[in-house]
């Protein structure tokens, strides 16, 4: 929490509160993620129905979404993004990955996720990415008692992201 202050990676939830156990959601990872960026200018307008000028978030998503670090979801409406939706643990780890690939970093890393007792829960779209996280060792999992679980389909706190996003910062980029 205190690198991620300290390189104005995150904002608080007030001005002098941080509010580690508070959800995080997907406008504020992908927040995060424009301002480490140095917040690069985005082109055209949003296809997601569900991010409208004006919203704080807009151009983070926008650049997300143009550089494909994001990619939405379709509904019966159209694309969406869902910006005020907690953001799931490999939904994080994927948008991560993503951005991680974009910046150059080499992810060919993996580890096999068996070890978990959970690891059947993880998506899809989120093994490689899941996989190279804790290849990393950015992702180290929740603990339960004697288990450590990773927890895939659990709402990332922004907390947890704090801690990945620091280990990213120091052990990756450096």
């Amino acid at each position: 929490v205190e690198f991620c202050y300290e390189n104005a990676l995150f904002s608080g939830v007030s001005e002098t509160r941080f509010g580690p156990d508070v959800q995080m959601s997907r406008a504020m990872l992908v927040a995060v993620l424009h301002r480490s960026s140095g917040k690069p200018s985005a082109s055209g307008q949003t296809s997601f129905l569900d991010v409208q000028p004006g919203a704080w978030y807009y151009d983070a998503v926008q650049w997300a979404a143009d550089c494909g670090v994001v990619y939405g979801e379709n509904t019966s409406q159209g694309l969406a993004y869902a910006p005020d939706r907690s953001i799931t643990r490999e939904q994080m780890v994927a948008i991560l990955f993503r951005y991680a690939s974009l910046k150059g970093v080499d992810t060919a890393a993996r580890a096999d996720l068996t070890a978990f007792p959970d690891a059947e829960k993880t998506s899809a779209y989120a093994h490689d990415a899941l996989s190279w996280a804790v290849a990393a060792e950015l992702v180290k999992g929740t603990k339960e008692g004697s288990t450590i679980y990773l927890d895939p389909q659990g709402s990332a706190t922004r907390a947890q992201v704090a801690a990945i996003l620091s280990r990213y910062a120091q052990n990756i980029v450096k």
